[in-house]
């Protein structure tokens, strides 16, 4: 619905072209039951002149059925539109509208209040830009205004309007607004909010939604409208990354073969690198084709279908992305989950998660905590209720791409499938890998870097990158380790050295030598030596690490390419004569127990990048090995 213009009739063209130009907002309207939400809207539409005669007049007439006003018209049932809703006085379903003013184009999601319909609330406000939320001025703050703030934070809403609606019913008082206004926006702050804006207002009687009115003097600031008019979301968008997934392979002839989807993030133009994932192939986009015809550039939500100059894989479910910020690709991830099913989460029960255009089976392995929307405290569960929202770690069949939610929504967020029903039982929002978890849950957010490794590695004249070697005790692997750092540091390379012994004497000197232990070991000298990759240094790991899923694990947190695994082969016998350290001996006297190789098994890798025999060869020779490893791989100049 439009607003009235002279253009329409003098000058159609004009108007149109006017009209196409204007800024869309998206914007949710929620809060608990009976707070006004409906008659909001209403008054909204009615005030701004975009009620039509007959829309009005089908209103009065059923104001006198349904009506909830007394004698005066009933707006609420201008969107109240299923029987059901009009006999309970309540809204169920969401309600979308379409309006416009001179300065703007509206799209309002009216959603439900009552606690059961919590699931198509967040529905509503997954696309949402800010949400009005309305909250009765008798009775305050409630549980269900808590949980919908809380959803609207999860869901990346950023701008937040408090309408402390029904001001006619506490006698327009200040004291009442402002005591509701500083408990809400207390809230808010606790929430991560970062703007919340409060108005009086009176839905029923008009005051402060679009006009001033005359009950409320004593507030000066702007009417809801003109806040909606005006508030500044475009900067939300993330247009640096690039993120692409692919909904569809175009292949109407032999000679064309495009990958069609939505832009969730970033801007492409031909001539630009990108990254396929998960197989993290490269190529040079070649055009932008639409409808209309190609574009120079792209920009999201725009739907684009993008040719490549390479004839490389991509399918359905992959992503295209900028190869200097990619996507993570995983099959594990943490998440937080609204669970929107009578049925509650199980932890080992399989749902399908549809993540983008993926979609793949999936566990929820167990939930780490369930959310207390009221004061935000953590509760430890073994299942997740009807609208309960809890951090989960969820365990997928297959890595697929993915972002954190709060840097962009789009490919961080899923819906949960139940495999018998096909119905959406809940709604997820990706915080992190699980491989970026530190054992303890953490909701501080990660934190954007100015340089990015590409500046940092460039300004060293090298590509970054982990060579980690790995080998029995005894086998070489530190004296091969600082070898191969002084010969870099010989050629001009920056490099660093993590050697296992020193980790254990500072870092990981809390862990014993048990499974989990040596995992938790390995996990924090990859998160060490990932940060040093990206300070853009070629970094070197010395460390038995006898477990292939933990060396894939420090494998999966870089990029292709940026892990080298050495396997520093050498016999039990040989390692046993060496024994430098005396561990063998230790063993064999039973002072120590889980030694790799004598109580518990090494697991040598299968298709190591380098393969060097410390027995056979020199020290000279494993380095050059290792060298022409780099310099094939353009690690080296």
């Amino acid at each position: 619905m439009s607003h009235a213009s002279d253009l329409i009739e003098t000058d159609i063209e004009r108007y149109l072209k006017q009209h196409e130009h204007k800024d869309l907002l998206r914007f949710i309207t929620c809060g608990s039951v009976d707070d006004g939400k409906s008659t909001f809207i209403g008054r909204l539409l009615h005030d701004s002149a975009l009620v039509y005669e007959d829309q009005l007049a089908a209103v009065r007439q059923d104001s006198t059925r349904y009506g909830t006003t007394g004698d005066d018209v009933d707006l609420a049932l201008l969107v109240d539109g299923l029987q059901s809703e009009r006999e309970q006085g309540i809204t169920i379903d969401v309600a979308y509208r379409y309006f416009s003013t001179d300065r703007r184009k509206f799209i309002i999601a009216d959603t439900p209040g009552h606690e059961q319909y919590t699931r198509n609330m967040a529905t509503g406000a997954s696309t949402a830009q800010l949400a009005v939320i309305l909250v009765d001025a008798r009775h305050g703050v409630q549980v269900q205004t808590r949980r919908h703030s809380y959803i609207c934070a999860l869901l990346g809403i950023r701008h937040v309007l408090l309408a402390v609606n029904k001001m006619d019913l506490v006698d327009w008082d200040q004291g009442t607004f402002e005591a509701i206004r500083d408990e809400y926006t207390a809230f808010a702050r606790r929430l991560g909010i970062p703007d919340v804006r409060c108005v009086p207002l009176s839905a029923l009687k008009g005051d402060n939604v679009v006009h001033r009115g005359e009950h409320l003097p004593w507030y000066d600031g702007p009417t809801l409208m003109e806040l909606l008019e005006t508030v500044e979301a475009k900067a939300d968008r993330n247009l640096r990354d690039l993120r692409l997934p692919v909904q569809t392979v175009v292949r109407p002839s032999h000679d064309f073969r495009g990958f069609a989807g939505t832009l969730a993030a970033g801007t492409v133009r031909p001539g630009d690198e990108v990254v396929a994932l998960p197989s993290g192939l490269r190529s040079r986009v070649a055009r932008i084709v639409t409808y209309d015809g190609d574009l120079d550039v792209a920009f999201p939500p725009q739907s684009v279908t993008v040719t490549l100059t390479d004839e490389i894989d991509v399918s359905r479910g992959d992503v295209l992305a900028s190869p200097t910020h990619p996507a993570t690709v995983d099959d594990t991830l943490d998440a937080r989950i609204v669970w929107m099913a009578e049925q509650p989460l199980l932890p080992g029960r399989q749902y399908d998660i549809k993540l983008g255009t993926a979609t793949v089976p999936a566990v929820v392995e167990r939930i780490h905590h369930r959310i207390d929307v009221n004061t935000l405290e953590h509760h430890q569960v073994e299942e997740l209720g009807l609208n309960e929202i809890g951090l989960c770690r969820v365990q997928l069949s297959a890595r697929v791409p993915f972002d954190p939610y709060d840097e962009i929504a789009n490919t961080g967020s899923f819906i949960v499938i139940d495999r018998m029903s096909l119905h959406t039982v809940g709604a997820g929002m990706v915080t992190r890998a699980a491989t970026e978890a530190a054992g303890a849950e953490t909701d501080v957010p990660r934190r954007r870097l100015a340089l990015s490794k590409a500046q940092r590695a460039g300004q060293k004249g090298q590509r970054p990158c982990i060579v980690w070697l790995t080998g029995l005790s005894g086998s070489g692997k530190s004296s091969l380790a600082n070898a191969l750092e002084q010969a870099l540091f010989r050629r001009g390379y920056h490099s660093y050295l993590i050697d296992a012994g020193n980790v254990r004497h500072g870092l990981s000197h809390d862990l014993d030598f048990s499974r989990d232990a040596r995992a938790e070991n390995i996990r924090r000298m990859a998160e060490t030596a990932t940060m040093f990759v990206d300070a853009g240094l070629i970094t070197v790991c010395a460390s038995l690490s006898p477990y292939r899923d933990d060396r894939a694990m420090v494998r999966e947190r870089v990029e292709p390419g940026e892990f080298i695994e050495v396997h520093v082969d050498a016999t039990i016998d040989a390692c046993r004569a060496a024994d430098l350290d005396g561990l063998y001996a230790r063993a064999d006297a039973g002072e120590i127990q889980g030694l790799p190789g004598v109580d518990i098994p090494y697991e040598a890798p299968e298709q190591p990048e380098v393969r060097v025999d410390t027995v056979a060869e020199d020290l000279e020779t494993s380095v050059r090995k290792i060298l022409t490893a780099l310099e094939e791989r353009g690690v080296l100049r």
